[in-house]
Formats: C-alpha cells, structure tokens, sequence
C-alpha cells in the first residue's frame, strides 16, 4: 500500500471537510435569521443530503470514466465557489431581497450547489481503493471516517472563533462562510499540485452507460452480499442521523449553552478521530472487515441503548460517559461496510457502487431528522431506542456475510483474543 498518495487524499478530503463543519452548525441559526418557517428549515438542512443522494453515483461513475483526479478537483472547486456565495448572502441579505429573491432562496441554491459538489466522497474512496490491496482496504478507509472526525472536531472550533473575531451587528456574520472558502480552495489548490491519478493504464474500462442510472439501486441491492451491505449501511446511518439530529436538543433539555453544545460536537468529531484514525486503522488488517463490522454494529446498538437510558438521568456527565460508546462503534462499523462494498464490486465499478453505498447514507440522512425529531417530542428517549433497534437489524445483515470468505483474508476468522 503506497502512503503517499493516500496521505495526500487524507489532506485534501479533511481540509475540504473542515469547511462542512464550520458552516453546518451555523446554517439552522442563519436560516431563523432569515424568517425561515420549520418546515422551510428542514428542507433546508436536507438539501445538502438530498444533492448527494441524487449526484453521488454520479459523480462514482464518471470517475470510473475519466479518472478520480478531475472529478475530485471538480468537487472541490465547486465547494470553494458555494460556500463564497454562501458568505456573500449571509452578508448582502442583511440588506434585503438579493436579485428579486429572498436570502432564504440563495441559501436554498448555495446548500444545493455545495451538495452536488460535496457529493465526491464516494470518488475519494475509490481512489483509496485503486491505492490499497484487499487486506488493507478497510485500513485504507478509515482514512476517510478520521479526515471527517477531524474536520468535525475543528471545523466548529474554526466557525466559533471566526465569530468570535468578527462581529457584524445583529445579522449573522459572513466570515465563517469565506473560511470554509478558503478552506476548499486550499483543498483544490494542494490536490492539483499534488494529487496524483490514481486508475492505472492496466485498470479495466469501465462500461459505457447513463450517468444517471435509475436501476443502479436495483441491480447493486440484487447482488449477492451488495444488498445486505448497502441495508446495514442505511440502517447504521439512518439511526446515527438521528442521534446527531436529536442531540442538540438532548443537550439544551439538560441545560447546555449554544457554546457548550458546540464543544459537545467537537467532543464527538474527537472521538471519531481517535477511534477511526488510531484504533480501528490498526484493528482491521488484524481482526478483519467482518469481525470489524461486527464489534461495530454490536457497540452502536449498545450505545445507543445507553443514551436512551441517560437522557431519562439529567445528567450531562452520564451523557458524555456514554457518548464514546456509540461514536467508537460507528467508527468501527463504517469504513468496515465501505471496505465490503469496494472488495464485493470489480475494479471498473467501484465508483459506481460506492457511489450507491454514499447514495443509501445520504437518503438515511434525509429520513432520520425528519423521523427522529417528532419521535423526540413524543417521547426524549425514543429515537435511540428505535435507534438501537434498527442497529439490531443490522447486526443481522452483517452476520449474513459471514459465508462471503472471499471479501477479506480475516472475513471468517475470529479476532485472537489479547491483540
């Protein structure tokens, strides 16, 4: 496994997450400053998941096509260019209709636009896996879930301080928009400098087709173990979307600042780091893909189980101890089913399928708050309940992979006990 090119997609996949997560946190706040009703302000906190749902597999199978290195750079110029617009009418909104349409319409096509250009995640995973053999594929993953758990950790510190730094009356301040510019245009400067292509001369082509394939879900969730994957993969992140949707709320019931919950986020986006960039990178090449998954879905759905329990305590203590027990298992659970995804498809098709794999997360993204926070006002609790649950679900898909020995040289070996 070659770490330079892998280093470098590390870099530019973090420095451009690090934008996501300075804007993210802000967004609900600027959209109630620009008289949005709730049912506008959760078509907005979708939007950004809906793009990626729909351009996805696109953008998977076009680099099959053309290569992963002017896809990447498209995806990130485009979020260097969204999220400047999105500084730009946080700014001149203040001030009135833009053009004849509300802010709340600009801010609608700057969160679609960042969308369909944050939608290459799934192209930066195949270019971890044209990078590393099958033993080190879920290594190789993990990659991913650490650039994000960092950007996570200190994109929201970065939002924080640039507000603290730049005060613009009462309107919402413009400057943390033009730092996740900055940010992703760093991302797209250092990647055509540095970043290689990563499909080989020798790599199969991949077959002509539709960008947009409306079967593609179809023919991946027909496939023999693909559709047991992309399941687990929406459940995993259909009951973790609900945690991240519902926590917030979690925090102000037990009587946390807007500053405080801000730490709290960073506190999650620490442990994802921790646990995806040290523990399970080192795991995975011993105990496997399998076994991985495995430890993974059984953790979240303790976890889950746990704060269910502790949000009935008032107790933020309790909360934070819990916290890590969930957030270590999707650590685990997630680059595990990418990995089985990526070793499930062939080499001229690992855009595509990905693709499909990142379609599922952001459709269970969409799903989640829009279930998760009516359940929270029936009862505080309930969606991680349900959330455990559904983990419990997934816990069976992933034991049906066991027979698929060929997707790791672990796949089928139980991890020795005291390693």
């Amino acid at each position: 496994m070659s770490r330079s090119p892998l280093l470098i997609i590390f870099l530019v996949v973090f420095i451009d997450l690090l934008g996501f997560g300075i804007v993210l946190p802000l967004l609900p706040r600027y959209g109630e400053h620009f008289e949005s009703s709730k049912w506008m302000l959760g078509g907005l906190m979708a939007s950004f998941s809906a793009m990626q749902f729909l351009f996805a597999p696109l953008w998977g199978r076009l680099s099959d096509r053309i290569g992963r290195r002017p896809v990447l750079l498209i995806g990130l110029a485009g979020s260097a260019v969204f999220y400047f617009l999105f500084a730009r009418i946080t700014h001149v909104g203040n001030s009135g209709p833009i053009y004849g349409m509300s802010p709340l319409f600009w801010l609608f096509v700057t969160r679609i636009g960042a969308g369909i250009a944050g939608a290459t995640i799934p192209t930066a995973q195949a270019y971890i896996a044209d990078s590393t053999d099958k033993a080190n594929r879920g290594k190789g993953m993990a990659l991913i879930g650490a650039a994000f758990g960092i950007g996570f950790t200190f994109g929201p510190l970065l939002g924080a301080a640039s507000l603290l730094f730049a005060s613009e009356g009462n309107g919402p301040s413009a400057w943390p928009g033009y730092l996740a510019a900055v940010l992703s245009a760093a991302a797209f400067g250092f990647a055509m400098w540095k970043l290689p292509e990563s499909l080989k001369e020798s790599s199969t082509p991949a077959k002509r087709g539709p960008l947009f394939d409306r079967g593609a879900f179809q023919k991946a969730l027909v496939r023999p173990h693909i559709g047991a994957i992309l399941a687990a993969v929406f459940l995993t992140t259909f009951a973790f979307a609900q945690f991240e949707t519902t926590l917030s709320l979690l925090t102000k019931r037990l009587g946390q600042t807007d500053g405080l919950n801000f730490l709290t986020f960073a506190y999650i986006g620490l442990i994802l780091t921790i646990a995806q960039g040290g523990l399970v990178r080192k795991l995975i090449p011993r105990w496997g893909e399998f076994w991985m998954g495995l430890a993974g879905v059984a953790l979240m759905s303790a976890g889950l189980l746990l704060l269910g329990w502790t949000s009935q305590q008032n107790s933020m203590t309790l909360v934070y101890a819990v916290l890590p027990i969930a957030v270590v298992g999707y650590s685990a659970t997630t680059p595990s089913l990418q990995a089985l995804l990526s070793l499930c498809a062939s080499d001229d098709e690992q855009g595509g399928i990905l693709g499909v794999g990142q379609s599922m997360s952001a459709l269970a993204r969409i799903l989640g708050p829009l279930i998760a926070l009516p359940m929270q006002g029936i009862d505080l609790a309930l969606p991680y309940w349900v959330g455990a649950g559904l983990m419990a679900v997934s816990l069976g898909l992933v034991i049906t992979l066991r027979d698929a020995s060929y997707l790791s040289r672990t796949a089928v070996t139980p991890p020795p006990l005291g390693h």
